[in-house]
Order: structure tokens, then C-alpha cells, then sequence
């Protein structure tokens, strides 16, 4: 088969400069340190996401909590995952870089909770017994776009209080309710008996760039979060790459897994949803972009067999299937109510064959003009290849760089990708 030549390019997007982390951490504690407890114990609150210097950001909360005169501890704040078992929740800290021995200070990944109260619509509310029993809870997370609806919410402070400090019984109790009320409106209402009947003090908002570099720290109190985060979601959503193109043939994908979402590839971007999407060729009017066929080759090693997501591919490759764990895989999946996202494609034994299956399941007369786009993962879209054919395809203001000459695609002995910029390992 005649395939596609590809040449990498660079988005032209607005962008924010990297930050240095330590002095971000004091500044975003101006506005938190005057409700530390003095001589209470503090805990924080850290999820399960993929998010750039965690272990800094972390380790800086901690040392600012210690320099008011708090003891604080870390609470793993990520609903399901982990196989919703303690130790699943501690070692997928353990890959981030956040241990009892590089924090300092002790993890408490119990999995027990406590109603704490019920919405207006009477959706029962839990949290962590171990965050209830402290004295203040301060939480950490990234503010960006939520991967399973739209609106003015998605995923930062508000949806840990809820998902993260709930623990498995939690993210059961929001995703059951959001088929009922919708999930912004069901976020809102447990978040807010979270904060009034336990002792959450605020949190640490962060915001990444393209490069997927923190570009933010922000410090926002109990009685600021739901305007706050508002606020953040916005300049998150300005900061957030898409695919560039109306209609992409074949999106091929590196890795997914879920450190780099919650749905192991964000529906922000291939624009397919957890609930199910159409398979059918037809573009649909008034789509952004829509993607034919998507390939997704490999699952990241901080996964720990976390497959969810992989429903959304058309097609994958045996060593993803033999790094599943269906047990966890299943587990997150039942409790966020997506049994479409657990299902599993087609797969293969070589990147070749994927490609070239792939390509004869499309309406192109000649294959060597088919659109395709390869990415590393979603969370990093600012360098990817793309096919001689969508050098004019491109949609919206921005454009790109081409960063090098159109190649010929080069496989492997085993007929696996290589000879790319994107072969490098994955962080």
C-alpha cells in the first residue's frame, strides 16, 4: 500500500510563558494562609491526572502548610481509580513522584467515607473520613475543560471536592445523579455541600500552556471557588489546542491512559464521546472537526492497565490489549456509567497493519492523499505529523510551522512506527 507521506508541524497558538514553581506556591498562599489551623493537621487532596511538576507543586503546598505551623498529610483525591483500592490510589502518587519519603510528611489513602449530607434534588453527598477528621483540607488540581460534558464547570477544584474526596461511593453517587439532572448542575450542588459541611479551606488551581508547562498557580479560598473557577476555565479553554482541521481520514494516537485523561484520550479533542459516538463516514454539518478513524498504539506504563477509553478507538494493537487490566479497566468504567468506553476495538499485531487496515475501511481513491494526523497523546498537541494532503486543509486563525520536510512513513522489523520526533518515550 502506497501510504501518505507525513511532516511535522507546530501550532501557532497563544501561549504562556512557563512559570518558576517555588515562588508561584508562596504567592498563590497569600490569599490561604491566614486559614491554615495553627497546630492542626491539614490534608491535601492530589488526583490521578497527568499534570506537569505535580510533585513540586505538591511538595511546595506541603512546605507552606508546615512554615504556618500545620501538620499536613496527602489524601489521594481520585474517586475510582486505582481499582478503587487504597494501595492502587498510593502508587499512582508513587508514579507522579509523590511518596511519603520525597513529601515528608504521610499518605493516607483509605477508602472509607461519610455522608456528609444530600443536594437540594437529594443526591446523597460523601467524603473522605480521613479529610473529615482533619482540621483543614486544601486541594490541588488542574482547571481545564471536562472531557464528558460542556458548560461553565469542568474539571478542577469543585469536581475533586466531589469525585476526588467522595472516593469510589462519591464518583458513584455524581455519575448516577448527572443522567438524572445533568452533571454540571449535580457537580454544583454536591460541591457546595462538600464545602459547607467539611473543612475544606480552598485549593490550588493550576493552569497548564500548549507545551503542557505550568503557566499558572492560583490560590482560591472556600468562598471564591465557584467564581474563581469560572474564571480559570476560561483561560483554560483559550489555552486549549485542537485538532486544526475540518476533517481528518485517520487520527493515529501514541498513547492514551489516565494520567493523560480521565477517558484515556480527551473527547475535547477526537471528539468522540464516552457515551458512544457514530462510526459512520458521513461528516455531520456544523461539526468543528470530524475524525474517520481513530488508532490508538499504546497505554502508558502510569495506567497500571487503566484501559478506559478504549471504546472510543476503531482500532488498536495487541500490546495494549495484554497491558489491560479489565478488573480496574471495569471498575472505573461502572462507576462513571460508560460502558461504551470499556469496550474494545479491533486489534492487530503491527502499527502497519492498523495503518493499512484502517486506511482501506475510508472512501479514498488513493490512499497516498488520504488526511492523516498522528499525535504523541491529547495532552500534547503542540507538535504533531501530518499528511502532505492538510497542508491546506487547516481551519481557524492560528495556522502552523512546518518543522521539517514531507517523509516517507518508517516501520520497524516488527512493523511498528519509528524514525519520528514522536518515538521519544512518553513522560
Amino acid at each position: 500500500m502506497h501510504l501518505p507521506r507525513m511532516l511535522p508541524i507546530r501550532l501557532n497558538l497563544p501561549n504562556l510563558p512557563a512559570i518558576q514553581i517555588d515562588g508561584a506556591i508562596e504567592e498563590a498562599f497569600a490569599g490561604l494562609r491566614s486559614l491554615l489551623p495553627v497546630g492542626g493537621r491539614v490534608a491535601i487532596g492530589v488526583g490521578s491526572r497527568g499534570i506537569s511538576n505535580i510533585d513540586r507543586i505538591v511538595r511546595g503546598v506541603v512546605d507552606q502548610v508546615l512554615a504556618a505551623g500545620a501538620t499536613p498529610f496527602i489524601l489521594p483525591a481520585m474517586g475510582s481509580h486505582g481499582g478503587a483500592v487504597a494501595t492502587g490510589q498510593q502508587q499512582i502518587l508513587a508514579d507522579y513522584g509523590i511518596t511519603e519519603e520525597s513529601m515528608g510528611v504521610m499518605i493516607d489513602s483509605s477508602m472509607d467515607v461519610r455522608q456528609v449530607g444530600a443536594t437540594d434534588d437529594g443526591v446523597p453527598v460523601y467524603c473522605a473520613l480521613s479529610a473529615l477528621q482533619a482540621d483543614g483540607i486544601l486541594l490541588v488540581n488542574r482547571i481545564k475543560p471536562h472531557t464528558d460534558f460542556v458548560g461553565t464547570l469542568g474539571s478542577g477544584l469543585l469536581k475533586m471536592c466531589v469525585i476526588g474526596l467522595g472516593k469510589r461511593k462519591g464518583a458513584a453517587a455524581m455519575h448516577l445523579a448527572a443522567t438524572q439532572y445533568g452533571y454540571e448542575r449535580v457537580i454544583r450542588a454536591m460541591a457546595g455541600v462538600v464545602i459547607r459541611n467539611s473543612p475544606v479551606l480552598g485549593g490550588i488551581g493550576i493552569l497548564e500552556n500548549i507545551d503542557h508547562q505550568t503557566a499558572k498557580l492560583v490560590g482560591v479560598r472556600r468562598d471564591e471557588m465557584e467564581i474563581a473557577e469560572n474564571q480559570l476555565l476560561e483561560e483554560a479553554r483559550r489555552l486549549l489546542p485542537v485538532l486544526p482541521f475540518r476533517v481528518v481520514d485517520l487520527l493515529i494516537i501514541d498513547w492514551m491512559g489516565k494520567n493523560i485523561s480521565g477517558s484515556g484520550m480527551d473527547p475535547n479533542v477526537i471528539f468522540r464521546s464516552v457515551h458512544g459516538y457514530s462510526s459512520l463516514l458521513a461528516v455531520p454539518e456544523g461539526t468543528a472537526t470530524h475524525i474517520h478513524r481513530i488508532f490508538v498504539r499504546d497505554l502508558t506504563p502510569q495506567s497500571h492497565g487503566n484501559a478506559v477509553g478504549i471504546g472510543l478507538a476503531d482500532l488498536t494493537t495487541n500490546r495494549l490489549i495484554e497491558k489491560t487490566d479489565r478488573r480496574i479497566t471495569n471498575i472505573n468504567s461502572l462507576t462513571s456509567l460508560t460502558p461504551q468506553s470499556a469496550k474494545l476495538p479491533i486489534a492487530v499485531e503491527s502499527d502497519r497493519e492498523a495503518i493499512e487496515c484502517l486506511l482501506k475501511m475510508l472512501p479514498v481513491e488513493n490512499y497516498h492523499q488520504a488526511r492523516v494526523v498522528r499525535i504523541r497523546r491529547t495532552l500534547d498537541l503542540a507538535e504533531m505529523l501530518i499528511s502532505e494532503s492538510l497542508l491546506d486543509g487547516g481551519i481557524g486563525p492560528s495556522g502552523w510551522t512546518v518543522l521539517g520536510p514531507a517523509e516517507e512513513i518508517q516501520f520497524d522489523s516488527n512493523g511498528n512506527l519509528t524514525g519520528s520526533r514522536l518515538d521519544e518515550p512518553t513522560a
